[in-house]
């Protein structure tokens, strides 16, 4: 089997042009073709006419032909006469091998049974692969059921009404699903895990486009119905899954030594409020970004964790078309075109990395709050991206020296008895010889975020609406009076504010350089009427969960810690990869 990539044609082509060119480009017949098919899909904006390209997998009658076509192809590679300017080689071999348990592991699980603590993609794709091993997994979700999760979160939007335990951060599916269901990713893949996740979405309802398309995306409503079928495939196959169950402690065996305990199960409660133990020696923990009680009760109960960096900033949001004629000129409408997308860094003279997070063409922002009285932002996308409005997070890094870590972070952060203990942790942490950022209390990243949540919350005015202003106004340091032709999307709805009131310093000064600098690569970026809503905390994890070559805790035998909320992963995409990897090293060390 044979690979050619960028392949590359006109909008206006035929699937016979493609055909025609692929046997050029091997310069062979069609009939030494038995079969080709289309691998990926892109567009190639960088020219004064946009172009598909391609890579395809070619099979030849003749496996002789096809090594000497690799031959020619090697000889020409470097021949400036050659029109052509696909690459030739041979085509990697995607499939995926089930890693099935030791033989002396009981399929009929009379063991104990690992558990899964959290639905997000992490969650759901280690429990699919447990499930698919014959491990039958237990899976445990302090949310509910997608179905019912999809009313609650609508229901903040409409009537501001807050369910914690049910929103966009909490219940089956994870934050993923309520946004644009970007599946790419720039992590390594030499294994090829990521065909592995999208055959699976594929076969759980998703478009069979997301197989070839360079960014290819499901949408919202399309993720629900998908995120249901993984649910039955994983009870089918021997799994359990319990919905509003949250994990309140762990049952630790006595040391192993003096470094690491082992782990002997769980202790959950249910939506009744009573409290039960789930034996378990092996639990993959994926509970995501925003578990901060739980972040909390990991920390009480010994098991290492470390602050480590994040960003925060706002909601960007311009018209749809303009993004699309700044990215595709005269071809923007094009329905072969799409919404487009746009990706960009700049980095600050404060120090400070500003960048897009989250694009989402043709969207909504909307309300991703998990607890009262506090405002976080998010990015929404549907699969059809025909909203008025493009949107990104428009972000800036913090690193753990930033974290507040006084006494009073730490109690409006989390109360007076706990904030004072970790207070008090806290300047016993930095008391030690040598401060640097290993020496930040592991919980002191929730400070910041949810310091910044409260104040954009009173920014607000109350009722869950968003502070929000116009770049105009943010440059000139002033708050905005109301919105010009760029109308916020955020329900369920926004206050005129000023972003300084609810952002630190270095972050606003960060975005007001990278602003015009942002405008220079996309035209109009910095328009300014185009509307700033925040705050945005939530873009990854503020700790994570260290562990080692076998997966586990660094400290505590038979946990797992995966996904966006231990540190490991930074999307659907690499959370869902995460978690086949956890699902692995369970069944290795069963």
């Amino acid at each position: 089997m044979l690979q050619i990539s960028a392949l590359a044609l006109p909008l206006d082509h035929t699937p016979e042009d493609l055909s025609a060119l692929l046997i050029a480009t091997l310069g062979v017949t069609a009939t030494d073709v038995a079969h080709w098919q289309i691998t990926k899909r892109s567009m190639d904006a960088r020219q004064a006419r946009v172009l598909v390209v391609y890579s395809v997998w070619v099979r030849l009658h003749a496996e002789a032909l096809e090594h000497q076509v690799l031959h020619q192809h090697a000889a020409n590679a470097h021949n400036t006469h050659n029109t052509h300017n696909a690459h030739i080689r041979l085509a990697p071999d995607r499939h995926y091998t089930l890693v099935m348990p030791p033989p002396h592991v009981d399929p009929n699980c009379s063991r104990l049974r690992p558990v899964v603590v959290g639905m997000g993609p992490c969650g759901l794709f280690a429990a699919l692969l447990l499930a698919q091993m014959k491990l039958c997994p237990i899976v445990l979700e302090r949310g509910k059921p997608v179905r019912e999760r999809t009313k609650d979160t609508w229901r903040l939007w409409r009537k501001r009404i807050l369910q914690p335990e049910s929103n966009v951060q909490f219940g089956e599916g994870g934050a993923g699903t309520f946004s644009d269901g970007k599946l790419y990713s720039q992590i390594k893949d030499p294994r090829f895990l990521g065909y592995k996740v999208m055959t699976e979405l594929v076969k759980a309802g998703a478009p069979p486009e997301i197989l070839i398309d360079a960014h290819p995306h499901i949408g919202t409503f399309k993720l629900v119905k998908v995120v249901q079928n993984l649910r039955q495939q994983i009870i089918a196959l021997g799994g359990e899954v319990r919905f509003e169950t949250r994990v309140t402690d762990l049952l630790l065996h006595a040391p192993l030594d003096a470094n690491k305990r082992c782990l002997r199960g769980l202790v959950v409660c249910d939506a009744d409020g009573k409290h039960q133990e789930i034996l378990a020696d092996q639990v993959i923990f994926a509970v995501g970004h925003s578990a901060r009680d739980t972040f909390a009760m990991l920390h009480e109960r010994g098991v290492a964790l470390a602050a480590k960096a994040f960003s925060v900033g706002c909601r960007i949001e311009h018209p749809q078309s303009q993004i699309d004629l700044a990215r595709w000129g005269r071809h923007a409408g094009h329905p072969a075109l799409g919404a487009a997308d746009y990706k960009l860094v700049h980095h600050a003279s404060n120090g400070r990395t500003v960048y897009s997070f989250c694009m989402c063409p043709g969207g909504t922002v909307v309300a991703a709050t998990s607890e009262p009285g506090r405002v976080v932002t998010n990015g929404m996308s549907q699969y059809s991206r025909r909203e008025r409005n493009a949107n990104a997070a428009l972000v800036v890094g913090v690193a753990p020296c930033d974290y507040p870590q006084d006494s009073a972070a730490f109690v409006q952060a989390f109360g007076d008895a706990a904030g004072a203990h970790y207070a008090d942790q806290a300047s016993r942490r930095m008391a030690n010889p040598g401060i640097a950022c290993s020496a930040v209390h592991p919980l002191a990243g929730i400070n910041l975020q949810r310091r910044l949540e409260s104040l954009a919350y009173q920014a607000g005015g109350g009722g869950y609406q968003a502070p929000a202003q116009m770049v105009q106004d943010l440059m000139a340091g002033q708050a905005s009076s109301g919105f010009a032709d760029v109308q916020p999307s955020y329900q369920p709805g926004v206050t005129p504010a000023d972003l300084q009131s609810c952002l630190p310093p270095y972050v606003v000064m960060a975005l007001r350089e990278a602003l015009p600098l942002f405008g220079h690569k996309i035209a109009g970026f910095d328009r300014p009427d185009a509307v700033l809503t925040g705050v945005e905390t939530r873009t990854s994890s503020p700790l994570r969960m260290p562990r080692g070559d076998d997966w586990q805790s660094t400290n505590t035998q038979g946990l797992y810690p995966g996904g966006e909320g231990a540190g490991y992963a930074g999307g659907i995409l690499s959370a869902a990869i995460d978690g086949i990897q956890l699902a692995e090293a369970v069944a290795h060390s069963s």
